[in-house]
């Protein structure tokens, strides 16, 4: 059985919406959610990025049984992993049995903030282990010290532990970090149908580990509609994967998605109202191994598209 989830998308949308919008998915078939945890957009049209962790707190307040995950925060950079350690241990209190925390090796164009270097990929695997590593230290509720290749930790212990610790999972984008993530974390996370992610992850993971996914949309009633909405709110859909790592700033994601077609938006995120076109969308991750497929909604259009999925889309789907 495979669950769909919806994606609370904190570049989109304000804090109280993302707030109204996880009332609303609990209240309708989705059976998760997952909050994105950027510093900034990737471009000024999209025109939000509050803080994710006063909104998971507030959702904690407004709901009551939704399944809530980060996708994906990055703890080796602009976060210390001991800050990580504390902030997702309280959102399992506040969440209790059904917060889980998702990370990654991070974007430039949050993690540069604070004038740190940008190292290679290899080197922000290295540091995503270790940070894992010091996250489950803290979580054993001892006076912690830890001195690593990236990090420290002196003299530190979390008080406010959840019964129940967050499960870790792991964005993989290659199978050299799906591999990693079967080593270091309890699940998986990627953007795209890739059974070599899934092979690689469950090479070091036991079989029944979860296996998240995020697929791009745009709902509305009218499908040219629908692709010049995904078109103007999410261009960088259409960039290779070392740019959307490796930009900057907004400013240099608009320049790069400056040539980017409707044409090429509409290849790439399923627009419009045909639910076979979102069936059959969902199903390539279901073939490719995926038991968790969140459905990140582009536009202000989340209402109508929690109704047309509860309705004509998450039935068909097994």
């Amino acid at each position: 059985m495979t669950d769909i989830g919806y994606k609370l998308i904190c570049e989109e949308h304000g804090p109280s919406e993302l707030v109204d919008y996880a009332t609303l998915a609990e209240q309708s078939a989705f059976e998760f959610a997952m909050i994105s945890d950027h510093f900034h957009p990737w471009t000024s049209t999209q025109g939000e990025s509050p803080f994710a962790w006063n909104v998971i707190g507030a959702i904690a307040q407004a709901t009551t049984d939704l399944r809530l995950g980060t996708a994906i925060t990055c703890p080796i950079i602009r976060y210390h992993p001991a800050i990580i350690a504390q902030a997702a241990a309280t959102a399992g209190v506040q969440l209790p049995g059904r917060f889980f925390l998702g990370v990654g090796t991070g974007e430039q164009l949050s993690e540069h903030i604070l004038g740190d270097r940008w190292p290679e990929h290899e080197v922000r695997l290295e540091m995503l282990r270790e940070a894992v590593d010091v996250i489950r230290s803290l979580w054993d509720g001892t006076t912690t010290s830890y001195h690593g290749d990236y990090y420290t930790v002196e003299n530190a212990r979390i008080y406010t532990l959840p019964d129940d610790l967050p499960p870790i999972h792991v964005a993989a984008d290659g199978p050299k970090t799906a591999r990693a993530a079967g080593d270091i974390g309890d699940g998986l996370v990627a953007v795209r149908p890739d059974d070599t992610l899934v092979d690689s992850f469950e090479t070091d993971s036991t079989a029944d580990a979860p296996r998240y996914a995020e697929l791009d949309v745009c709902y509305a009633k009218d499908k040219q509609e629908a692709i010049e909405t995904a078109h103007e709110i999410w261009p960088q859909a259409a960039l290779p994967g070392k740019l959307m790592w490796e930009l900057a700033t907004p400013a240099h994601f608009e320049q790069a998605t400056e040539t980017v077609t409707e044409d090429e938006i509409a290849e790439l995120v399923v627009c419009g109202p045909d639910p076979e076109a979102h069936i059959s969308a969902i199903q390539e991750y279901i073939d490719a191994g995926f038991d968790h497929v969140t459905i990140h909604q582009i536009g202000p259009n989340q209402a109508e598209f929690v109704e047309f999925y509860e309705n004509e889309v998450i039935p068909a789907i097994e």
